[in-house]
């Protein structure tokens, strides 16, 4: 099997057109660079170098790699390129799952944000109901999720890192004259048995 990095030694030999060029460029000395050669045509089974006045020149072989050699060498640097991206969150795809009323308070303003800071990311959002599941980030399923919590917030769940983004309260309606209204705080022990009228369409 070829080994790439003798091939970016033999691009560039060819490059600069000599051994002692090749070594000076790369840092090593001339007889390495004799050495990665000499191992690259044995993989290659082919000469790739041959003589041309002081310095050497490819073989018909010897441009065949050198060709690819180059072609190498460019997808390397776009990879460690998408790579840094990646890093910096400059690309990728980020999910994001939320329930009803998130997506009509929360996630409009912060998608339109992220979208001019992050162009380059895609977002898939969904609204999944009637919340979000934790575990789905913690499986990795999911990137974000917009849950709602009742009662207490946990201090940690493992896996998942917990952002508080606002309360929200609940809100009874009740009628005039309704033996709750002169309390300023319900539980919802005190609503048991009461007749509820539900947002859900049959």
């Amino acid at each position: 099997m070829l080994d790439v990095r003798r091939m970016q030694v033999l691009r560039a030999v060819v490059t600069g057109g000599s051994i002692t060029a090749a070594a000076t460029n790369l840092g090593y000395t001339p007889s390495a660079i004799s050495q990665q050669i000499s191992t690259l045509e044995r993989e290659a089974g082919l000469r790739l170098l041959e003589k041309a006045g002081r310095g050497v020149r490819p073989t018909l072989a010897g441009r065949l790699l050198t060709e690819y050699a180059g072609a190498i060498a460019e997808k390397l640097g776009e990879a460690e390129a998408a790579l840094t991206d990646l890093r910096t969150g400059r690309t990728g795809r980020l999910r994001v799952r939320y329930f009803a009323t998130a997506g009509a308070s929360l996630v409009p303003p912060a998608v339109a944000r992220f979208s001019r800071e992050h162009p380059t990311v895609k977002l898939d959002l969904a609204m999944v109901e009637p919340n979000p599941s934790v575990a789905d980030v913690r499986e990795g399923r999911v990137d974000v999720a917009i849950v709602v919590v009742v009662g207490e917030k946990p201090a940690s769940l493992p896996g998942v890192q917990l952002v508080h983004l606002l309360e929200d309260p609940y809100l009874a309606v009740l009628p005039q004259g309704h033996r709750l209204t002169d309390k300023s705080v319900l539980d919802l022990a005190d609503l048991a048995g009461e007749p509820w009228i539900d947002n859900e369409m049959v």
